[in-house]
């Protein structure tokens, strides 16, 4: 009787793992803590290439001390994660970076053991009003990347012919 209710709410609602889906989870778990290491190492290295370049205005990276957020995050986390936002000089720079990466992909999905870099004005945020995103600081000279496991300074490499 609790089996046949419990089938009904998984057919209804959805709330269950397909059994790939949760092989998948219990094999990715086995190596979650050194990938979030290498994530976390990678970010920090390339945030603080990124605060080095000329056509980046702006850095957005809660690993760095100037960060609104970095206390609360220091005490809750071991780590930053692999998240970095950044503001360049012009929206032809965005449309360079993003047609002339390489190694890292233009893609919405983040969080990944792959580097992807997103556009969030035309992406995550095309619906949010304009005044909404001016006021979150997503603007056309805005981008997100999410950063990989990859050798961090294939990373680098990337992005700076992307933006040379």
């Amino acid at each position: 009787e609790i089996a046949d209710q419990i089938h009904i709410h998984m057919k209804s609602h959805g709330s269950q793992l397909a059994p790939l889906d949760s092989w998948l989870v219990l094999r990715g778990i086995k190596t979650l803590a050194v990938r979030m290491d290498r994530h976390n190492e990678n970010a920090m290295k390339v945030a603080e290439w990124l605060r080095t370049q000329p056509k980046v205005k702006k850095v957005y990276y809660v690993g760095f001390a100037d960060h609104k957020d970095y206390e609360v995050t220091r005490k809750q986390t071991t780590g930053f994660g692999g998240m970095i936002s950044f503001a360049v000089d012009s929206e032809e720079t965005v449309q360079k970076i993003l047609k002339s990466v390489d190694m890292i992909m233009f893609a919405e999905s983040l969080g990944g053991t792959e580097t992807l870099i997103t556009y969030p004005t035309t992406q995550t945020h095309e619906d949010t009003p304009l005044d909404i995103k001016e006021r979150l600081g997503i603007t056309r000279k805005f981008l997100r990347i999410s950063i990989g496991i990859e050798d961090p300074q294939d990373i680098i490499n990337d992005l700076e012919q992307a933006m040379s």
